[in-house]
């Protein structure tokens, strides 16, 4: 319940209630709080606990859906195009990218031998 709230935020609404309450009904009004919430969460944990024992294997067909949707809430298409289409992945059916294709083979490094150094060295007119 409280994933996307952080300490920051907790301090600001204690800060601003004790201005709009006081120091002295901030407790009572804290406890009122509290005790809701409580009540709130048992209400949802019964009418859950309800629908799963009253539709069986039904539930949790109907929760999958859900599920997917809270997993695609963190999801990032830049990252995972870029997984997608530029890194090795170590697949069971021959190196074959998620995309489909087979990376090209990497060729071996060549090395050209330095040049002899002549007498005089190379001389770019334009690049003075």
């Amino acid at each position: 319940m409280f994933d996307s709230i952080g300490w920051a935020e907790i301090l600001i609404l204690v800060v601003a209630g004790l201005f709009i309450l006081g120091p002295e009904r901030l407790p009572s009004a804290a406890a009122w709080l509290g005790q809701n919430v409580r009540k709130v969460r048992e209400y949802a944990t019964g009418a859950r606990d309800q629908l799963r024992n009253e539709m069986g294997d039904d539930f949790d067909e109907l929760r999958k859906p859900l599920q997917d949707l809270q997993q695609l809430r963190n999801f990032d298409p830049r990252r995972a195009v870029t997984r997608h289409l530029f890194d090795d992945v170590d697949t069971p059916n021959g190196g074959t990218k998620p995309n489909g294709h087979t990376p090209p083979p990497t060729p071996a490094p060549t090395r050209e031998d330095p040049k002899p150094p002549s007498g005089k060295p190379s001389f770019d007119p334009d690049a003075t």
